[in-house]
């Protein structure tokens, strides 16, 4: 019996959404501080038949961690210790900044839905640097060769013009592709101002081609270079940003980040108004993020790593995109709803599922 769905309702439910995210943040990791890390690993550590490989990496599993719920790279090690085969941090930008105010994040319960509008905020690339660089070091020791793989997701900072995206984008680059296995452009965002105008090829075009020689140039070796696109982009714009990703030899393109729709939702709409602007993301989103990833996939031809996420809950769900075009799987939204023992189960049911 699963013991999680019942605390949930008990403590974290009622709570305000970013405190109760705190709260379980720092007792996953207290538990790693701790040492329990070192026993779960012997349960929740996924089987060899998952490894996968992709952009030159090795991932312990196809399923990961997206980006959003470390967005400062202090719990890495502890989310690895529950069968992430990798973690991507971020949004990280290049100059530290609050956020939005709060309250900005709202959990949509009977939807397994969540409404976000945090506003990239983080410690400045500078700061998080070290920490992605110790984390490292430490997943080596403990895993050897085939350790879970650190992501480096980078935005745009909130006051800096859009003019200026681009250098602001370097300035996450410098100091975050030497210590980043792969780093992903977000322009995809609904919280930061005009930042998913950056979306259309000729502005996105610029931008990649000055992150990527960047980052090969700052870390010595080539880090694979992906980009963060919305769920909203019509089929054209899709299939323009797959083009543009295999003219450019961009290793990836991540699909999807949260919506600004509001559709298909159980909730009291007015309910569901109440709340204000931000991204959705969780169950709702899966259709569509499903429909995007076919489209890429058909687009690309098969010459992009595609990182499908949005709406992915179980071991089926990864099984359906993996199938569906997709090297590798990232869930967020319904670790808040499934508790911290959510990969652990997708990896063995997945382990059976790829082997049947």
């Amino acid at each position: 019996m699963r013991l999680y769905p019942a605390f949930f309702r008990v403590v974290f439910s009622d709570m305000d959404a970013e405190r109760a995210h705190r709260i379980g943040f720092v007792l996953i990791r207290t538990a790693h501080r701790i040492g329990a890390g070192r026993m779960l690993r012997r349960f929740t550590q996924p089987s060899p038949v998952l490894q996968t490989t992709a952009m030159g990496l090795m991932f312990p599993s196809p399923f990961g961690l997206a980006a959003g719920f470390d967005k400062e790279g202090s719990g890495i090690e502890a989310l690895t210790d529950l069968g992430f085969g990798s973690v991507e941090v971020g949004t990280i930008t290049g100059q530290a900044q609050p956020g939005n105010p709060q309250p900005r994040l709202f959990r949509l319960v009977q939807d397994r839905a969540v409404i976000n509008r945090m506003g990239f905020n983080n410690d400045g690339a500078a700061a998080i640097a070290p920490r992605l660089a110790k984390a490292g070091r430490a997943l080596k020791k403990s895993y050897g060769a085939v350790r879970p793989v650190i992501g480096v997701n980078i935005g745009k900072t909130k006051k800096v013009n859009l003019r200026d995206a681009i250098e602001d984008y370097l300035v996450s680059t410098r100091a975050l592709a030497p210590v980043a296995d792969y780093l992903v452009v977000n322009v995809s965002s609904p919280n930061t101002p005009g930042l998913r105008l950056l979306q259309n090829v000729d502005s996105l075009r610029p931008l990649l081609k000055r992150v990527g020689e960047c980052a090969d140039q700052e870390a010595g070796r080539h880090v694979p270079l992906l980009v963060k696109i919305a769920p909203d982009l019509t089929e054209s714009d899709i299939d323009g940003v797959a083009r543009l990703a295999v003219d450019m030899g961009l290793d990836g393109i991540i699909a999807t980040n949260t919506t600004i729709t509001r559709e298909n939702l159980t909730t009291d709409a007015d309910a569901v108004t109440a709340l204000g602007v931000g991204g959705l993301s969780g169950a709702p989103l899966k259709d569509r993020s499903l429909e995007v990833l076919r489209r890429l996939r058909q687009a690309a031809g098969g010459n992009l790593t595609l990182i499908s996420v949005g709406g992915v809950e179980t071991a089926e769900d990864v099984a359906e995109r993996l199938e569906a075009g997709a090297t590798l799987v990232q869930g967020y939204t319904a670790f808040l709803y499934e508790g911290p023992f959510w990969a652990a189960r997708i990896n063995r049911r997945l382990a059976r599922l790829l082997q049947s």
